[in-house]
């Protein structure tokens, strides 16, 4: 398929996932917006690469980011919801503070700045969440319950908007990337960055029916 011309933008491209999948898209001949809180991502740089600061927990950010995107590029191909938290995995007891900075960054940051964007995304575009398998109900566990629920609110708002978005026929795809060797997954988990970011672009490109969970582990989707 050729790329050219096509452009994605990519939450928290500073690291992880979010920068090897931003690798990943230059390669294949995106052009790619990516966003950190910083506006910058730390050695790293490419012609086709542009930075642009977003804090998704704040409505001011997100509007001058939404805003910058627009004028950089009036039409979106990919908008990839990467940026996300997860500070109570591993632990058992819900804690207040940690629902609420889970919450804040993983679903109402993600949806209030996906919103917003969706009149950029063009028509027949693609809208990506970075989830996890630990958000569905199928593979429920005791722990790291801020993160799960999280991931499955961020996976019921993508079923919701693959309804709303389908007279565009924008594909809404969450999608888990493996257990990945990043801080979240740590270093022993089986999939390096480059393999998830990988699987990722395959999910993309497989364009996978609207609004249902993509695994990256299998390249196939899961009820």
């Amino acid at each position: 398929m050729n790329t050219t011309e096509k452009t994605a933008v990519v939450t928290g491209a500073n690291s992880g996932i979010g920068l090897a999948l931003t690798q990943k898209l230059l390669a294949e001949g995106y052009r790619v917006i990516g966003t950190s809180r910083s506006g910058q991502i730390a050695d790293f740089s490419h012609p086709n690469l542009t930075v642009v600061t977003l804090d998704v927990t704040k409505d001011e950010s997100i509007e001058q980011a939404v805003t910058k995107i627009g004028q950089l590029a009036p039409s979106i191909d990919v908008l990839v919801n990467n940026a996300g938290v997860g500070s109570d995995l591993g632990t058992i007891t819900p804690e207040r503070n940690a629902l609420r900075d889970t919450f804040a960054t993983n679903v109402d940051g993600t949806i209030l700045f996906t919103e917003p964007m969706l009149p950029l995304v063009r028509d027949g575009g693609q809208i990506v969440f970075l989830s996890s398998k630990m958000g569905l109900v199928s593979h429920a566990a005791p722990d790291s319950p801020a993160y799960r629920v999280s991931k499955a609110a961020i996976n019921m708002y993508a079923a919701i908007l693959a309804e709303r978005v389908a007279d565009r026929t924008i594909g809404v795809t969450p999608m888990h990337p493996g257990w990945v060797q990043t801080r979240m997954g740590g270093s022993s988990a089986p999939f390096t960055v480059e393999q998830s970011a990988a699987g990722l672009f395959r999910g993309i490109e497989a364009r996978p029916e609207s609004g249902k969970f993509w695994n990256v582990e299998v390249d196939s989707v899961m009820a």
